[in-house]
């Protein structure tokens, strides 16, 4: 008794004897503190009611996990027992971990939600608007619950006139979900109902399971009338939740989602009357106005002013147009007169008329322009204004003689 261990000494002992003693072990508890690492291990505590003990599983085995581990499952894990040394505590080191309890269950429902969904049920192209206004309402659920109490006190409030068809129906156990898919299709083969309103109230997931029943998930997606899954409260869920129009997060819930508040909606029809009539009023009081200036004189007047400033258009183009075909004949008579006096002026009987003569060649028959071209003896025709003359070239004149 005199040897004095070190701390690490003795850390050492304890470690042996875990890792010789126990090496396979396997053990239940519920997931806490769940912190998966940067690095890919995943640090966790497995609890019970009266203890705890710390959990670590290594990247290297945490791909074989066939689920996400989170706080509140219960699992089943197997490892080796070990002391962390630097801190003087000891856990397991998980080699492999399952599903125990609702952790199973769990499971088994993820992996028929996860079927479900690859076959569409699930689609959002699949879902229906709910009726704004419907006057029946067929409620499947168990008729003694406190469910069915809710929705019909809900429905009685919000509007009396809604008609309520009952199918009554277990929600729990064995025989719960054949009863469900046949009321769902009895709902719909009678049409007792232009709104489905199926589920039940809280419970346990065990409770809960008949609304996750493949068979009542597809009856739920086949229905003709659309369909609100009410199960549970608000954290609890089914299958049925993701396969219904609605979702409503408890039965009450449902009930308000189903119908509108009728005194709303009579308060608003009764205000849209009152406005629809003070507009309509409004419109005739305009209209009445308008008409009002409409008498013959008073349509005579405005006729003759859209008319007046026609006419004077009229006038005006009249005017302008005389005044332009005026002013062209007078020019056009000036351009014919000057035109005249022209071809008047190049007559050679004007210019014979004025005292000038016609001298030709009469060997030749030309006119002879220039005095050179009257040679000696030539034979001449002197044509003047009232007749010719003969005559005979007797020389040349000389034109520089004065």
């Amino acid at each position: 008794m005199d040897h004095v261990y070190s701390i690490q000494e003795i850390t050492g002992i304890i470690k042996s004897l875990f890792e010789q003693n126990f090496t396979s072990l396997r053990i239940a508890g519920e997931i806490s503190n769940c912190r998966p690492s940067s690095t890919g291990h995943l640090y966790f505590t497995l609890k019970d009611e009266k203890a705890a003990l710390q959990a670590v599983m290594f990247k290297g085995r945490t791909w074989t996990l066939g689920f996400e581990p989170k706080d509140g499952l219960k699992v089943i894990v197997s490892g080796s027992l070990s002391v962390y040394e630097q801190r003087g505590s000891y856990q397991i080191i998980v080699e492999t971990m399952e599903l125990a309890g609702e952790g199973a269950i769990l499971k088994m429902l993820e992996e028929r939600k996860q079927k479900l969904a690859r076959e569409g049920l699930f689609d959002r192209d699949r879902k229906r608007p709910l009726p704004f206004f419907p006057l029946r309402i067929a409620v499947i659920t168990s008729p003694t619950g406190a469910a069915l109490r809710d929705i019909l006190t809900v429905l009685s409030r919000r509007n009396r006139t809604v008609s309520v068809t009952v199918l009554p129906a277990p929600v729990q156990g064995a025989e719960a979900a054949p009863v469900l898919v046949r009321q769902l299709e009895t709902a719909n083969r009678y049409k007792l109902g232009e709104l489905i309103i199926i589920g039940r109230g809280g419970g346990s997931l065990e409770d809960l399971l008949p609304f996750s029943d493949e068979a009542v998930v597809r009856a739920v997606a086949a229905s003709e009338i659309p369909v609100i899954s009410a199960v549970g409260h608000e954290i609890d869920w089914a299958l049925t939740d993701f396969a219904a129009d609605v979702r409503a997060p408890t039965p009450s819930a449902a009930a308000e989602l189903a119908v509108p508040v009728l005194d709303e909606i009579t308060d608003t029809i009764t205000q849209i009357q009152s406005d629809m009539l003070r507009s309509i009023g409004s419109a005739l009081e305009r209209i009445r106005l308008t008409i009002k200036g409409f008498t013959p004189e008073s349509l005579e007047m405005k006729f003759r002013r859209i008319e007046q400033p026609l006419l004077m258009r009229l006038d005006d183009a009249k005017e302008n147009l005389l005044y332009t075909m005026q002013a062209r004949l007078t020019n056009t008579k000036h351009r014919l007169a000057l035109l005249i006096r022209t071809i008047e002026g190049a007559n050679p009987q004007e210019i014979l008329n004025r005292g000038y003569s016609i001298v030709y060649n009469r060997q030749t028959g030309l006119v002879l322009r220039r005095a050179q071209d009257a040679v000696a003896a030539c034979s001449l025709r002197i044509r003047l204004a009232d007749g010719e003359i003969k005559a005979t070239a007797q020389g040349q004149w000389d034109t520089h003689e004065s």
